[in-house]
């Protein structure tokens, strides 16, 4: 991931536009940066009166965690769907997508493999060569 640009180069751009007269265009081709990140600049100095970059990366702590995790645990004890279990947790008052209960079931180890049977159904790999309609 890239690092954001330097405040001293965001405060320059910002004060082309304000001060300088510049329209956004102009103070990218001046600057040699992309129009709209000039612009997302400016809009960021007329809404909070900084031009410093927002947080980039860190932690994002897990939903499911302490009690919500130990209710699901004794739930999947049972037969369960992972959209089963979204929608349970959302009438529980938690809110999470597929996704999020997929992870925690794999992280803990729980998901299910079909069994092998079903190859038996299906036809050989490498059966004979079909003939020519004739």
């Amino acid at each position: 991931m890239g690092k954001p640009y330097s405040i001293d180069l965001r405060d320059r751009v910002v004060e082309s536009v304000i001060k300088g007269g510049l329209s956004c265009r102009q103070a990218a081709s001046q600057f040699k940066l992309g129009v709209s990140t000039v612009i997302n600049w400016v809009r960021r100095w007329r809404e909070t009166g900084s031009v410093a970059p927002g947080q980039m990366g860190g932690h994002k702590p897990k939903l499911i965690s302490g009690a919500w995790r130990t209710w699901l645990l004794e739930r999947i004890k049972t037969d369960f769907t992972l959209h089963g279990l979204v929608a349970e947790l959302a009438g529980r008052g938690l809110k999470v997508d597929y996704r999020t209960v997929w992870s925690f079931v794999h992280g803990e180890k729980l998901s299910f493999k079909k069994n092998g049977g079903g190859w038996r159904a299906r036809p050989p790999r490498r059966g004979p060569a079909t003939s020519a309609m004739g």
